[in-house]
């Protein structure tokens, strides 16, 4: 059975094919790989595992041509990270109109 493994960082993303036996689970798939060795920094107790973006457990048994994904933990969410943008740049136009009223 054929599958894909991928993990992504800003600036470098990792792919591995393998082939695995039938009735393969995502966790016995992500030790047969590479990936675990060459980032040591993943924790499968703690990263978030995925089969074509679909949250799985590590547990589950794979099929011929499924994608594992590796997620990482995010510094902030998108959108609170423009909400914090969006309200210091109104704070900062507060303060420059004040200075005008002034």
């Amino acid at each position: 059975m054929h599958i894909s493994i991928v993990y992504a960082l800003p600036h470098e993303q990792f792919l591995e094919e393998l082939d695995v036996p039938e009735a393969c689970t995502v966790e016995q798939a992500l030790h047969m790989s590479t990936v675990l060795m060459k980032y040591p920094n993943i924790d499968l107790a703690v990263n978030k595992i995925g089969v074509f973006a679909k949250l799985v457990k590590l547990t589950q048994e794979l099929h011929d041509g499924e994608r594992i994904e590796i997620y990482r933990a995010l510094p902030r969410k998108p959108r609170s990270a423009h909400a914090a943008d969006d309200k210091k740049e109104r704070i900062r136009a507060k303060k420059e109109r004040k200075k005008v009223e002034e």
